[in-house]
């Protein structure tokens, strides 16, 4: 079992609007997270939907990398993920059962940066991102998600 926690949530109402902080939010089973754009169909690839558009996760030692590699400073919540994770490698958790707070989570695949995060935050996060931009996961069970709680990964739940 490997333990780290949520260090940040982040959500936004619409496509390419500011991320708002949060203290805790609930993730909703196979929908998403309570007031995000994906949860209510108004996410950018919205039309493309699926498990892919639930959540998506980073680790804030990938956004402390982009900036001490590329010199692109940007807050937790510009790079367009919702929890933002600290302690828990998250590039090897796909098709892996992840406890968030109170939600179960499952790592559906890599969340690679794309042009539209490069367009809404600059064009090296493109490249400082790059096979360490995060984690899509789907909500399979529900349940309050609070800045500082654990994230809960058992090395032998695979899918």
């Amino acid at each position: 079992m490997i333990i780290g926690r949520v260090e940040s949530i982040h959500i936004t109402e619409a496509a390419a609007q500011p991320m708002v902080p949060l203290a805790e939010v609930r993730a909703i089973e196979q929908v998403g997270l309570e007031g995000d754009r994906y949860a209510q169909g108004k996410g950018t690839y919205s039309l493309q939907p699926g498990a892919w558009s639930q959540i998506t996760l980073i680790e804030a030692e990938s956004v402390e990398a982009l900036a001490r590699e590329m010199g692109l400073e940007l807050p937790p919540g510009e790079i367009r993920r919702n929890i933002v994770t600290r302690g828990v490698a998250l590039n090897h958790y796909v098709d892996r059962e992840i406890r968030v707070g109170e939600a179960r989570l499952r790592g559906v695949w890599l969340c690679e940066p794309c042009d539209h995060l490069a367009r809404l935050t600059h064009k090296y996060a493109l490249y400082g991102l790059l096979h360490r931009g995060g984690l899509r996961a789907e909500v399979y069970q529900g349940g309050i998600i609070r800045v500082g709680d654990p994230i809960v990964i058992e090395e032998s739940r695979l899918y």
